[in-house]
């Protein structure tokens, strides 16, 4: 009798030497926290766009990034923003943070992004801006959303957590005419720091404001105060300002993360293929590719199962699990969690098409360090729980 499989992860960082190296150096170097390699990060990041009329600010997470950017904004109490209930609860907590309201819509039924016609008629007095989440990894249809923005003189914050690299209609998401777009290296992400994030804006303005409130609201970081060439001890603090900044060692992990991303979102893609070619035939919903010429990031691959399905999502999900093959479900929407539903009052008739998703979604695992093996693993034993 052959040994069992090992259990095949849903998620694992890809961290190779060179990564490892610049640790090292990092620990050995003094600076640990926020200081040169940070700051080299922010300048990579932005020469990974290829706009240099962007500024790029390193966090600690994505949902800092988030709340900076929104905060820079002005958004406060009275006000009002409009996200997808199909998220994770960080898109949508930010803006409680700040006293806001958060409106909560429906999903584009195909995309499982942000429904614009569901943002339109959602808009009212109060509303000042828009969060769309870039949902698996797949643009949300940002030429309406950001045309309708300005008709209606919204802020647009994009939620990128899953999108890089993603293009929407030829360009890198990052580089398009939003207030603020916001990624996440968390460690499931398309390249990691372990915790991390980056917030991107054109606004200089804006760039400065979160700058400051990154770091206790203070008139100069550390690694300026630190480094100076003469005594500069002397800082004010001139905003009541929060903790969100990237270490050093994060930073280090980010610096060669980022000179694979394109190699890393190749192989989900291939991943991804190889998934919807294993599939065919079965009674389910592959997720949708990009539109042509632009690229998905494939941050996750969300399955659902049709109306032939001889068995539910839960059912199937256990089955995987029985056979060593992890999967999660993304997302538990936010009109379901008690927070958001007791607070708006919100019930599923209100967001059919995320409820609908949510009753039949699993993600597979996708990641780098899986081989063809393992891929055809997944396939086989999704075919013998639906056979």
């Amino acid at each position: 009798m052959s040994d069992p499989l090992p259990f095949l992860p849903f998620a694992l960082p890809d961290i190779g030497e060179d990564e490892i190296a610049e640790v090292v150096d990092t620990l050995r170097s003094g600076w640990v926290t926020t200081g040169p390699k940070a700051r080299r990060f922010e300048q990579d990041f932005t020469a990974f766009l290829g706009d240099a009329g962007l500024h790029s600010l390193a966090v600690n997470s994505a949902t800092a990034g988030l709340h900076l950017a929104l905060e820079a904004l002005g958004i406060g109490p009275g006000d009002e923003v409009v996200t997808t209930t199909h998220t994770f609860t960080a898109t949508a907590e930010v803006v409680r943070y700040l006293g806001a309201d958060v409106k909560l819509v429906d999903i584009d039924p195909k995309t499982l992004c942000i429904d614009v016609d569901a943002v339109e008629t959602a808009i009212g007095p109060r509303t000042k801006a828009v969060m769309p989440v870039h949902y698996a990894g797949l643009a949300a249809d940002m030429p309406r959303l950001l045309a309708l923005a300005r008709r209606r003189g919204l802020k647009v914050v994009e939620d990128a957590a899953h999108a890089l690299p993603t293009t929407s209609a030829g360009r890198l998401v990052g580089t398009l005419e939003s207030d603020a777009t916001v990624f996440s290296f968390y460690a499931n992400k398309t390249i990691t720091t372990g915790e991390g994030g980056m917030v991107v804006t054109r606004d200089a303005g804006l760039a400065q404001r979160m700058a400051v409130m990154r770091l206790h609201g203070m008139s100069r970081d550390a690694f300026d105060r630190f480094t100076a060439k003469k005594p500069s001890w002397y800082y004010e603090i001139v905003a009541p300002g929060f903790k969100y900044n990237l270490t050093d060692i994060a930073a280090a992990l980010g610096l060669h993360q980022l000179k694979r991303a394109r190699a890393f979102q190749r192989r989900r893609a291939e991943i991804a293929q190889a998934f919807d070619a294993g599939l065919a035939g079965l009674p389910v919903i592959t997720p949708p590719g990009p539109g042509a010429g632009d690229t998905h990031a494939w941050h996750l691959y969300v399955l659902r199962l049709a109306d032939g399905a001889p068995i539910g999502r839960d059912t199937l999900i256990e089955r995987l699990f029985a056979a060593g093959i992890g999967c999660s479900v993304h997302y538990i929407p936010l009109h379901l969690q008690p927070y958001w539903r007791d607070r708006y009052g919100l019930v599923p008739a209100a967001f059919a098409h995320s409820q609908r998703a949510y009753e039949r979604m699993l993600s597979l695992p996708i990641h780098t360090r899986m081989t063809d093996a393992d891929v055809e693993r997944v396939v086989a034993a999704i075919r013998r729980a639906l056979s």
